[in-house]
């Protein structure tokens, strides 16, 4: 298949942006073939658009599955997998959050809380056990309320994004 310009621009920035985010390369750069396109396209199709391996395609698609941003699914009258991605935005931020959340949040809260249960952080300074209170006070509130967001339908959540984005120029004084 071969890529228009805009659709070039748009899968090399979303692999620049994967890497900037901590994901490898291609495996932004097939999220964005597949989201770009709208369609589910197999894993030759993928590897002779991007110019890549087949292997590294097939790695990366792993990868994008164990994430829950791909999913397999069949075309008629073909035996090999096609792979597809939401093409809802929200849906595609809803997967993303939860899945940071439960890999990277959820692990450091834990690890925070054993801490302060430990019997040993007793031995600790007030100012570094109130330090350590402080950021998983924190860190709890962000994942309340991030699950909370999470939940809301998404012309709800874009008012709430809205709301903040008033409210904090309001409280800076520039009018709104």
């Amino acid at each position: 298949m071969e890529l228009s310009s805009t659709a070039q621009r748009f899968v090399l920035h979303w692999g620049e942006m994967g890497s900037a985010w901590g994901v490898n390369r291609t495996v932004a750069q097939i999220h964005a073939l597949l989201y770009f396109h709208g369609r589910p396209l197999n894993a030759e199709e993928i590897a002779q658009t991007l110019a890549v391996a087949r292997s590294n395609v097939s790695t990366s698609l792993k990868e994008l599955t164990s994430w829950n941003l791909v999913r397999v699914t069949h075309v008629l009258g073909d035996r090999r997998d096609y792979f597809e991605t939401s093409v809802d935005v929200w849906e595609l931020l809803r997967t993303i959050v939860r899945e940071r959340k439960h890999r990277e949040f959820d692990p450091t809260v834990r690890m925070l809380s054993d801490l302060v249960e430990d019997e040993s952080f007793k031995n600790e300074s007030p100012d570094t056990q109130d330090r350590v209170r402080d950021c998983l006070r924190l860190m709890q509130t962000m994942g309340a309320w991030s699950e909370e967001m999470m939940r809301l339908s998404p012309s709800t959540l874009e008012k709430v994004l809205k709301l903040g984005a008033n409210i904090q120029r309001f409280v800076r004084g520039d009018g709104g």
